[in-house]
């Protein structure tokens, strides 16, 4: 975990951006206080100590009060491409990352969630106010991210290109990685500037957001101020019925990684927080 001074930035990208988007704007000033953020995407070994642990009961549901792990995959939805223990974890939804977040809480007494929008852009940014971490010019991003330009068509082991400035590996492609928002293309319409750790509650499975881009997007995409919102399209071969809430069988570059609030919650506020977005 790398720890995130506090601190103020502009949250969305000037209207002048190469590749800007309509949902990346108007830029507010954004306050965000201090936290934890992994340094890299969680792996399949992390992941692998949550989904393999015999001792954590498996449930088809996942709107139970316990911690409970993921069901067995029906195939193998890392599609040939890996599943080292340095290879980033992928296709889990959004709550299933969060329920990993809530099994690690049982285990350490320590809070960890996936960060908001706002948090992961100051985190990505690292001081910056260019496209990428890195500035504007998209021909140095195989230096630090994989895209579609260099990742051969699959994701690859973390911590193998350049940090940002504050040390956070893959902010750039690899997997595109959840947020813990609900996604709202006019969400930054209603932000007042100075506004202190915005985010936007669950309030219906789709969309939820992502940021980063991945190894089957365009280096576009990969911008830090870059916004996607999840889609029902990304379970559409899912045999469940209803789709799986735990694996996506068509979101195959979907990854994560997790923070720690410096201020930690109450243990009612934290039961709360879990509540709310596993339902």
């Amino acid at each position: 975990m790398i720890p995130i001074q506090g601190g103020s930035f502009t949250l969305g990208s000037a209207a002048a951006e190469t590749g800007r988007e309509e949902d990346e704007g108007p830029q507010k000033k954004v306050e965000v206080s201090a936290f934890w953020m992994e340094e890299h995407e969680v792996t399949f070994a992390e992941w692998d100590a949550f989904f393999k642990n015999m001792d954590v009961p498996q449930t088809k549901a996942i709107d139970v009060d316990a911690v409970s792990r993921p069901t067995a995959q029906y195939i193998d939805l890392t599609w040939g491409m890996g599943r080292e223990p340095q290879h980033p974890a992928n296709s889990m939804s959004q709550q299933a990352c969060i329920m990993y977040c809530k099994w690690l809480y049982a285990k350490t007494g320590i809070f960890y969630r996936l960060p908001t929008e706002a948090e992961w852009e100051y985190a990505c940014r690292a001081g910056t106010t260019t496209a990428y971490s890195f500035g504007n010019d998209a021909r140095q991003l195989p230096e630090h991210g994989y895209f579609a330009g260099n990742s051969g068509g699959k994701y690859h082991l973390v911590k193998q290109l350049k940090p940002n400035a504050w040390g956070l590996y893959d902010m750039h492609g690899n997997l595109s990685e959840w947020t813990q928002d609900q996604y709202d293309a006019a969400a930054y319409n209603a932000l007042a500037d100075g506004v202190k750790d915005p985010t936007v509650a669950p309030a219906s499975r789709y969309p939820r957001a992502a940021r980063g881009g991945s190894y089957v997007d365009d280096a576009s995409v990969l911008r830090t101020a870059n916004r996607i919102p999840s889609n029902a399209a990304w379970n559409k071969r899912d045999p469940q019925i209803p789709k799986s809430r735990w694996w996506l069988t068509d979101g195959m570059y979907m990854g994560f990684r997790i923070v720690r609030p410096l201020a930690q919650p109450t243990a009612a506020e934290a039961d709360a927080f879990y509540a709310s977005y596993l339902k």
